[in-house]
């Protein structure tokens, strides 16, 4: 058994650009990326024709946003950009340092997050002062799935070395009850807030860690 924590809007608040085609495009010119007069409509648009689920990183979606106007970005500039734009002030939500706490106490722990700005998920979890109280972080924009898709819960499991049937997912939206599908436990910050996350949390991983050991004595007794 492990459980999993979203990261944005669970454990922590971050700002973020009230204008993001903006923030990119000024960002953009700051590296002498010409932007297009119709920036605002062609950020919007869909350049990416990705499976259902898949997670396209922003830095390649503003790459295809500037080649659909004809604007080649030298080097790497659409995704030093976005990094840039993306840059957030970061306060962890009461509770979720304890919460993380309590389920490391008897289970591993990770972060399973959808984030298609590539390398912002392990910042913030640095400004959260969080980045060693996980054994695993999965993020859409490296993992290439985004939640609800099973897949990205498969592999945040895979990271705990366990079973995605055995992970308690906790998170803020209905897109992370999607662990459900796959027979794990979801656990809704929206009904259980602050302190009392940290001991829902903590029970939920204390039972299921004696439940596993009692079940692997049987086991082994058994063998006898």
């Amino acid at each position: 058994m492990a459980v999993s924590f979203d990261l944005f809007g669970t454990l922590v608040d971050v700002t973020r650009p009230d204008d993001p085609a903006a923030a990119v495009a000024r960002e953009l010119r700051a590296r002498d990326v010409a932007v297009p007069a119709d920036w605002g409509v062609a950020y919007r648009e869909v350049h990416v024709d990705a499976p259902e689920g898949a997670e396209v990183p922003l830095p390649a979606h503003v790459a295809r946003a500037l080649a659909s106007r004809g604007v080649d970005a030298p080097g790497n500039a659409p995704r030093r950009a976005v990094v840039a734009a993306f840059d957030p002030e970061v306060t962890v939500r009461p509770g979720a340092s304890e919460a993380v706490a309590a389920a490391s106490d008897h289970v591993p722990v990770g972060v399973c997050s959808n984030c298609a700005v590539p390398g912002l998920v392990r910042k913030t979890l640095v400004r959260a002062d969080l980045r060693d109280a996980f054994d695993a972080v999965v993020a859409s924009a490296a993992c290439g799935w985004r939640k609800p898709d099973a897949r990205i819960f498969e592999r945040t499991a895979d990271a705990l070395e366990c079973d995605a049937s055995a992970l308690v997912h906790v998170g803020d939206s209905d897109v992370d009850a999607g662990i459900e599908a796959l027979g794990g436990t979801f656990v809704d910050v929206r009904d259980v807030r602050g302190a009392e996350l940290a001991d829902v949390v903590g029970s939920l991983a204390a039972s299921t860690a004696t439940n596993a050991d009692a079940t692997s004595a049987d086991d082994a007794e058994g063998s006898r």
